[in-house]
């Protein structure tokens, strides 16, 4: 039996992540260790915090090529919050290179009058790939938990899987391409919904074997 990677790079809040993903009915692994990111039958990488930290936390732990490979092998990927951040090409928010596995960048939300920044509570996902498997079992428009003041922006529109209205900006709030799916807001904070989420990323882990 396989096990799932949960990535510790000091920039997230592994706690609630693998208590959401044993309540989703599989087991979580907390590592920096590549050989674990190698031997994993899946991955997720949380985050919490600013891009820059995130990337040499990463880096320093020599993660990056082990991210990279362990995606292109097919692997299921989960990225949240920074965790899908990191994968773009850079960030308005710093000035260290991101990951470069999707194309774009991350961007400010722009100030508006009665805009609160960050962007958090709960809101409503809009999905753009309706059919996701991340989407089986939930409602059009569900709510799900937010926390943070920028946002992806990519260069392939198509990797959209899901976006979110802020004040009149309306930004990316998933993303998904083939095996690699990462989700702007916390699942693990989303009540029903999130778990939800987890449960149908566990179920894609089980197709796998």
């Amino acid at each position: 039996m396989g096990f799932l990677a949960v990535i510790d790079y000091d920039m997230g809040n592994l706690h609630s992540a693998c208590k959401g993903l044993e309540k989703a009915g599989i087991k979580p692994k907390i590592t920096d260790s590549p050989q674990d990111i190698a031997e994993a039958e899946a991955i997720v990488l949380p985050g919490v915090g600013s891009f820059d930290p995130a990337v040499q936390h990463l880096r320093s732990r020599h993660l990056e090529e082990p991210i990279k490979t362990a995606i292109a092998s097919g692997k299921p990927f989960l990225g949240i919050c920074l965790g899908l951040q990191i994968l773009f090409e850079g960030s308005e928010e710093g000035k260290e290179p991101g990951l470069g596995i999707i194309p774009g960048m991350v961007r400010r939300f722009q100030s508006e009058p009665d805009l609160t920044i960050p962007h958090m509570g709960w809101n409503q996902l809009q999905f753009t790939q309706p059919n996701l498997s991340l989407w089986q079992g939930l409602t059009p428009d569900p709510y799900v938990y937010f926390v943070h003041s920028y946002y992806v922006d990519p260069v392939d529109p198509d990797v959209k899987a899901a976006v979110v209205t802020h004040g009149s900006q309306t930004v990316t709030a998933a993303i998904a391409r083939d095996n690699l799916i990462a989700v702007q807001f916390h699942p693990e904070k989303s009540s029903d919904n999130g778990l939800k989420v987890l449960s149908n990323f566990a179920a894609m882990v089980k197709q796998q074997r």
